[in-house]
């Protein structure tokens, strides 16, 4: 994943080079407006991080100049806090807005977020030997790859996004009664949860464990 970083402050620039390199993005520089329009020409970046206050310009220009060309998303990192200052940015096509100083894992999360919105990073998540890619919904057990009705994939994602959560029945049940179109009543619940478990091989409920009387919760 590239993302070009506009940003004419030396000690920022070496500060995030590092930081999104040891995550494994290849961040590339530009500390000018001018350079940025020619390297985003010439190697289109996943993602741009802006600063609005450059040499020869403002991050705003260029953030107009890049909605009218291209889809990438655009995440403005500035000192400038006012109101006036983020909504402008939003209404020029921005998809966020942190005002620095910031926290290093926070900006992570940040740009995850904004990648997967544009459907440019897949999420997986995993507990144990099951993973579920949620952009294109595959489900694999132990690498072998499980087919799931549209209830059980619900409950799973759902489970598999906070595991170690008590999910109580009545949650479950809120959540996912409308996927099939039908009301879904506590016995279609419980017959949905064993099938599931068959699926993963978790027949004696190791990964996917009762709390009795309450719910169920996803091991991690």
């Amino acid at each position: 994943m590239k993302i070009l970083l506009v940003e004419d402050n030396e000690a920022i620039i070496l500060g995030l080079q590092y930081l999104l390199e040891q995550e494994g993005y290849t961040c590339q520089v530009a500390r000018r407006r001018r350079e940025a329009e020619r390297m985003a020409a010439g190697e289109t970046p996943d993602l741009l991080l802006l600063d609005i206050g450059l040499p020869d310009g403002d991050g705003y220009q260029l953030c107009q100049t890049f909605r009218q060309q291209y889809t990438f998303p655009v995440i403005f990192l500035t000192a400038r806090e006012e109101e006036e200052d983020v909504v402008r940015a939003f209404d020029l096509g921005a998809d966020d807005y942190i005002i620095k100083p910031f926290r290093n894992r926070e900006l992570l999360s940040r740009i995850r977020n904004v990648l997967r919105r544009g459907g440019r990073e897949q999420e997986v998540l995993q507990c144990g030997h099951i993973t579920l890619e949620v952009e294109s919904g595959r489900v694999r057990v132990s690498g072998e790859e499980v087919t799931l009705t549209k209830l059980e994939y619900k409950i799973l994602s759902s489970m598999m996004s906070c595991p170690g959560k008590l999910f109580t029945r009545d949650e479950i049940l809120s959540d996912v009664w409308d996927i099939s179109g039908n009301f879904v009543n506590d016995n279609t619940l419980s017959v949905t949860i064993k099938r599931l478990r068959e699926k993963l091989g978790d027949g004696e409920g190791r990964i996917i464990k009762t709390v009795r009387g309450m719910g169920y919760r996803m091991e991690r």
